[in-house]
Protein backbone atom coordinates (compact mmCIF):
# COMPACT_ATOMS: atom_id res chain seq x y z
CA UNK A 1 0.00 0.00 0.00
CA UNK A 2 2.84 2.73 1.09
CA UNK A 3 4.41 1.96 -2.73
CA UNK A 4 0.84 2.66 -4.46
CA UNK A 5 0.97 5.72 -2.80
CA UNK A 6 4.42 6.70 -3.27
CA UNK A 7 3.55 5.86 -6.92
CA UNK A 8 0.00 8.04 -7.04
CA UNK A 9 2.31 11.11 -5.32
CA UNK A 10 4.82 11.02 -7.83
CA UNK A 11 2.57 11.00 -10.58
CA UNK A 12 0.28 13.70 -9.32
CA UNK A 13 3.41 15.55 -9.24
CA UNK A 14 4.10 15.01 -13.14
CA UNK A 15 0.52 16.28 -13.44
CA UNK A 16 0.71 19.24 -11.48
CA UNK A 17 4.23 19.95 -12.92
CA UNK A 18 3.14 19.60 -16.69
CA UNK A 19 1.88 23.01 -17.20
CA UNK A 20 4.23 25.15 -15.42
CA UNK A 21 6.66 23.19 -17.76
CA UNK A 22 4.67 24.54 -20.80
CA UNK A 23 4.65 27.30 -19.77
CA UNK A 24 8.30 27.46 -19.66
CA UNK A 25 8.46 26.08 -23.07
CA UNK A 26 6.34 29.01 -24.25
CA UNK A 27 8.55 31.53 -22.68
CA UNK A 28 9.78 34.50 -25.56
CA UNK A 29 13.46 34.02 -25.68
CA UNK A 30 16.14 36.63 -28.01
CA UNK A 31 16.52 35.86 -31.63
CA UNK A 32 19.78 34.37 -31.31
CA UNK A 33 18.67 32.04 -28.47
CA UNK A 34 15.40 31.02 -30.63
CA UNK A 35 15.25 26.84 -31.68
CA UNK A 36 17.17 26.62 -35.25
CA UNK A 37 18.33 29.83 -35.47
CA UNK A 38 22.08 29.25 -35.31
CA UNK A 39 24.31 32.03 -34.52
CA UNK A 40 27.73 31.14 -37.25
CA UNK A 41 29.53 33.95 -36.63
CA UNK A 42 29.73 37.87 -35.00
CA UNK A 43 32.10 40.91 -35.42
CA UNK A 44 31.39 44.72 -34.93
CA UNK A 45 29.22 44.69 -37.21
CA UNK A 46 26.45 42.55 -37.50
CA UNK A 47 25.56 39.31 -36.03
CA UNK A 48 24.89 36.21 -38.76
CA UNK A 49 22.20 33.13 -38.27
CA UNK A 50 21.31 30.30 -40.25
CA UNK A 51 17.99 29.67 -39.94
CA UNK A 52 16.79 26.11 -40.93
CA UNK A 53 13.63 24.37 -39.45
CA UNK A 54 12.38 21.21 -40.90
CA UNK A 55 8.89 20.32 -41.79
CA UNK A 56 6.63 20.12 -39.08
CA UNK A 57 8.89 22.01 -36.59
CA UNK A 58 8.49 25.58 -35.17
CA UNK A 59 11.01 27.82 -34.16
CA UNK A 60 9.39 28.81 -30.73
CA UNK A 61 8.54 32.01 -29.10
CA UNK A 62 11.50 34.08 -29.74
CA UNK A 63 11.64 38.69 -29.60
CA UNK A 64 13.10 40.47 -32.39
CA UNK A 65 14.84 43.94 -31.32
CA UNK A 66 16.65 45.51 -33.45
CA UNK A 67 17.40 45.78 -37.79
CA UNK A 68 17.73 42.67 -39.88
CA UNK A 69 18.37 41.02 -43.49
CA UNK A 70 17.34 38.02 -44.29
CA UNK A 71 17.38 36.05 -47.61
CA UNK A 72 15.48 33.19 -48.25
CA UNK A 73 17.60 30.20 -49.74
CA UNK A 74 14.76 27.11 -50.14
CA UNK A 75 11.52 26.73 -51.42
CA UNK A 76 9.14 26.83 -47.94
CA UNK A 77 5.60 27.07 -46.96
CA UNK A 78 5.68 29.04 -43.62
CA UNK A 79 3.01 30.12 -40.59
CA UNK A 80 3.11 33.26 -38.64
CA UNK A 81 1.95 33.28 -34.91
CA UNK A 82 2.34 36.48 -33.03
CA UNK A 83 2.64 35.80 -29.00
CA UNK A 84 -1.05 35.72 -27.65
CA UNK A 85 -2.56 35.44 -30.76
CA UNK A 86 -4.39 32.07 -30.75
CA UNK A 87 -4.14 30.72 -34.01
CA UNK A 88 -1.06 31.36 -36.55
CA UNK A 89 -1.40 32.74 -39.95
CA UNK A 90 -2.25 30.59 -42.85
CA UNK A 91 0.96 29.42 -44.55
CA UNK A 92 3.10 31.46 -47.17
CA UNK A 93 5.43 30.12 -49.09
CA UNK A 94 9.12 32.22 -49.20
CA UNK A 95 10.96 31.82 -52.48
CA UNK A 96 14.51 31.36 -52.79
CA UNK A 97 16.59 34.88 -53.19
CA UNK A 98 14.09 36.85 -51.56
CA UNK A 99 15.60 39.24 -49.58
CA UNK A 100 13.93 41.71 -46.39
CA UNK A 101 15.01 44.09 -44.49
CA UNK A 102 13.02 44.23 -41.21
CA UNK A 103 13.18 47.11 -37.83
CA UNK A 104 12.56 46.31 -34.40
CA UNK A 105 13.99 49.05 -32.84
CA UNK A 106 10.75 51.17 -31.78
CA UNK A 107 8.26 48.24 -31.41
CA UNK A 108 9.63 44.64 -30.98
CA UNK A 109 8.41 41.81 -32.41
CA UNK A 110 7.26 38.38 -30.28
CA UNK A 111 6.38 35.29 -32.18
CA UNK A 112 6.70 31.99 -33.69
CA UNK A 113 7.47 30.32 -37.27
CA UNK A 114 5.83 26.72 -38.13
CA UNK A 115 6.92 24.89 -41.32
CA UNK A 116 3.81 23.57 -42.71
CA UNK A 117 5.23 21.88 -45.60
CA UNK A 118 7.64 19.76 -47.34
CA UNK A 119 10.37 21.30 -47.26
CA UNK A 120 12.69 22.53 -45.28
CA UNK A 121 12.96 26.60 -44.29
CA UNK A 122 16.31 27.81 -44.86
CA UNK A 123 17.57 31.37 -44.87
CA UNK A 124 20.67 33.21 -43.63
CA UNK A 125 20.09 36.29 -41.56
CA UNK A 126 22.23 39.11 -40.26
CA UNK A 127 21.43 41.06 -37.42
CA UNK A 128 23.19 44.80 -36.81
CA UNK A 129 24.97 45.06 -33.86
CA UNK A 130 24.77 48.82 -33.58
CA UNK A 131 21.72 50.68 -33.20
CA UNK A 132 22.77 53.56 -36.05
CA UNK A 133 24.69 53.71 -39.17
CA UNK A 134 28.02 53.60 -38.79
CA UNK A 135 29.06 56.21 -41.91
CA UNK A 136 30.47 54.10 -43.73
CA UNK A 137 29.90 54.59 -47.83
CA UNK A 138 29.30 51.44 -50.02
CA UNK A 139 29.48 51.41 -53.60
CA UNK A 140 26.83 51.86 -56.25
CA UNK A 141 28.22 49.44 -58.85
CA UNK A 142 25.54 51.49 -61.25
CA UNK A 143 27.93 51.04 -63.87
CA UNK A 144 27.87 47.58 -63.78
CA UNK A 145 24.93 45.80 -65.56
CA UNK A 146 25.32 41.90 -64.09
CA UNK A 147 24.55 43.87 -60.66
CA UNK A 148 20.71 44.54 -60.30
CA UNK A 149 20.17 46.20 -56.76
CA UNK A 150 17.70 45.04 -54.69
CA UNK A 151 17.94 47.12 -51.57
CA UNK A 152 19.25 50.31 -50.85
CA UNK A 153 18.26 52.07 -47.04
CA UNK A 154 20.20 54.33 -44.25
CA UNK A 155 21.94 50.92 -43.13
CA UNK A 156 22.03 48.55 -46.05
CA UNK A 157 22.67 48.25 -49.86
CA UNK A 158 22.60 45.52 -51.55
CA UNK A 159 22.84 43.47 -55.26
CA UNK A 160 21.79 40.03 -57.06
CA UNK A 161 23.97 38.71 -59.20
CA UNK A 162 22.83 35.74 -61.35
CA UNK A 163 25.84 34.50 -63.86
CA UNK A 164 24.68 31.61 -66.51
CA UNK A 165 27.76 29.23 -66.78
CA UNK A 166 30.71 31.02 -68.85
CA UNK A 167 29.14 34.28 -67.99
CA UNK A 168 31.37 37.29 -66.56
CA UNK A 169 30.79 40.41 -64.55
CA UNK A 170 31.99 43.35 -64.91
CA UNK A 171 34.28 44.48 -62.60
CA UNK A 172 33.39 45.92 -59.25
CA UNK A 173 35.78 47.48 -55.97
CA UNK A 174 34.13 47.37 -52.93
CA UNK A 175 34.26 50.53 -50.54
CA UNK A 176 32.43 49.09 -47.23
CA UNK A 177 32.56 45.74 -45.45
CA UNK A 178 29.20 43.46 -46.23
CA UNK A 179 28.26 39.96 -47.14
CA UNK A 180 28.34 37.20 -50.14
CA UNK A 181 25.31 35.30 -49.76
CA UNK A 182 24.84 32.16 -51.86
CA UNK A 183 21.35 31.35 -52.79
CA UNK A 184 22.37 28.95 -55.94
CA UNK A 185 25.92 27.58 -55.54
CA UNK A 186 28.37 26.07 -58.65
CA UNK A 187 31.91 26.63 -59.39
CA UNK A 188 32.97 30.30 -59.90
CA UNK A 189 36.77 31.94 -60.62
CA UNK A 190 37.26 35.37 -58.82
CA UNK A 191 39.90 37.59 -60.35
CA UNK A 192 41.62 39.98 -57.90
CA UNK A 193 44.22 42.40 -59.26
CA UNK A 194 47.92 41.45 -58.11
CA UNK A 195 46.40 38.11 -56.85
CA UNK A 196 46.55 34.77 -58.48
CA UNK A 197 42.73 33.82 -59.73
CA UNK A 198 40.64 32.00 -56.87
CA UNK A 199 38.43 29.06 -57.76
CA UNK A 200 36.04 28.37 -55.25
CA UNK A 201 32.86 25.83 -55.19
CA UNK A 202 30.10 27.40 -53.49
CA UNK A 203 26.73 25.69 -52.52
CA UNK A 204 23.32 27.13 -51.43
CA UNK A 205 23.22 28.89 -48.43
CA UNK A 206 26.99 29.62 -47.90
CA UNK A 207 28.18 33.28 -46.73
CA UNK A 208 31.37 35.36 -46.48
CA UNK A 209 32.70 38.49 -45.10
CA UNK A 210 34.03 41.09 -47.42
CA UNK A 211 36.36 43.32 -46.42
CA UNK A 212 36.63 46.48 -48.28
CA UNK A 213 38.96 47.93 -50.84
CA UNK A 214 38.71 44.82 -53.13
CA UNK A 215 38.49 45.19 -56.71
CA UNK A 216 36.97 42.16 -58.56
CA UNK A 217 35.52 40.03 -61.39
CA UNK A 218 33.72 36.92 -61.21
CA UNK A 219 33.23 34.27 -63.66
CA UNK A 220 30.55 31.19 -63.67
CA UNK A 221 32.97 28.33 -64.90
CA UNK A 222 30.74 26.00 -63.68
CA UNK A 223 27.16 24.04 -65.64
CA UNK A 224 24.88 25.64 -64.17
CA UNK A 225 23.47 29.27 -63.21
CA UNK A 226 24.81 30.75 -59.63
CA UNK A 227 22.97 33.72 -58.01
CA UNK A 228 24.38 35.72 -55.35
CA UNK A 229 23.69 38.38 -53.15
CA UNK A 230 26.13 41.05 -52.29
CA UNK A 231 25.60 43.52 -49.60
CA UNK A 232 27.83 46.90 -48.30
CA UNK A 233 26.80 48.31 -45.08
CA UNK A 234 26.55 51.69 -44.07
Amino acid sequence: MKGQLVALSAALACMLAAPALAQTDDRPVPIIQASFHLPVFTNDYVTLLRVYLPPGQNTGYHIHTGESVSVNIEDADMANQPFGQAEPSPPRRGKPGNVSFADYRKEPMTHRAMNSGTTPFHNIVFIFRNPQPGGLMPSTRADVADYVQVMDNERVRGWRLALAPGQTAGSISQTAPGLRIVVKGGEIVESVPGRPDRRMFLRAGDFFWQDPGVTRVIRNDGQGRVELVEFELK
